[in-house]
């Protein structure tokens, strides 16, 4: 009996940030599994919070697996030394699979990358770098701009392939909980490049309200989001962080979805139509983490 419940214990997986929009999904997605899941959070009932190092091992004693997106981004200063910190508490909770959200085109982001490789070696680690989310216009930091009809970004003209998040958690869950995704860096993507203006009209054609595109410079971004209540060197980094990111290097398409879920990544365009017949621009709105 006692090796049956230890053996129930192994096959949990711990969701880092359970309440964001990824981890959401990954923790909706395991649990219609079967899948015993752990939603780490800063107040919820599995305390996780990466600015306090000390909840770390009690979320992870005795959990098999663990996605891990660290906040803000893990290109951000003191993220490498999070990411050895936190492998190494992994490995001492007997840990056997890591599966990291990292973002596309980022070279700090690799840093912290090889930075839990090296701490949480004999673990298998699978990095999922991601294209900018769709729904940071439905849920998240652009959401106030869409419903008050201004995008406002420091992207220029420059195209993304945006990713559907419903697709990502996809991806997520079977690096989870399938086999053959050890050592593996999945690139994803959405199926074609978008300007921030093309996506201003697609959102107008699903919602049938008038959204645009305002471009801006990255130090009057910055200077927007200190108006949210972002402090000055989190705003700072992130108008530099999009501002690199978007500058073109990024503007290509990956088959990573399609190869790893057997079927084609969501469309822009079909998001925004269900992201409208949902409801999620007909109510105000607030800015996200």
């Amino acid at each position: 009996m006692t090796q049956n419940t230890e053996n129930v214990q192994r096959e949990s997986v711990l969701v880092t940030s359970g309440t964001g929009k990824t981890g959401r999904r990954v923790v909706e997605r395991l649990a219609a599994r079967g899948v015993p899941v752990r939603s780490g959070s800063r107040g919820g009932e599995v305390r996780f919070d990466w600015a306090d190092e000390s909840s770390w091992a009690e979320a992870l004693r005795g959990v098999d697996a663990s996605y891990v997106t660290y906040y803000p981004d893990l290109a951000a200063p003191g993220a490498p030394e999070a990411m050895a910190a936190f492998g190494r508490i992994a490995v001492e909770n007997g840990v056997r699979r890591l599966v990291l959200l990292s973002g596309r085109g980022e070279p700090q982001a690799v840093v912290a990358e090889e930075s839990l490789r090296a701490s949480a070696a004999g673990v298998e680690l699978t990095v999922v770098r991601s294209a900018f989310f769709a729904q940071n216009f439905s849920e998240g930091a652009m959401l106030d701009g869409v419903l008050g009809g201004e995008v406002v970004f420091p992207a220029g003209g420059t195209a993304e392939p945006f990713v559907d998040v419903d697709d990502l958690a996809d991806v997520v869950v079977a690096a989870l909980t399938e086999d053959g995704h050890a050592g593996a860096v999945h690139e994803l993507t959405g199926p074609r490049l978008l300007t921030f203006d093309e996506v201003a009209s697609e959102i107008a054609r699903a919602t049938g309200r008038t959204v645009r595109y305002l471009p801006v410079t990255g130090p009057e971004y910055a200077r927007m989001l200190e108006t949210y209540g972002v402090p000055g060197p989190e705003a700072g980094f992130l108008a530099d962080l999009f501002t690199t990111l978007l500058d073109g290097h990024n503007a290509t398409v990956t088959e990573d979805v399609k190869r790893v879920l057997r079927r084609d990544p969501q469309d822009f365009g079909a998001f925004a139509r269900a992201a409208a017949r949902a409801g999620a621009w007909e109510a105000p709105g607030a800015l996200g983490e």
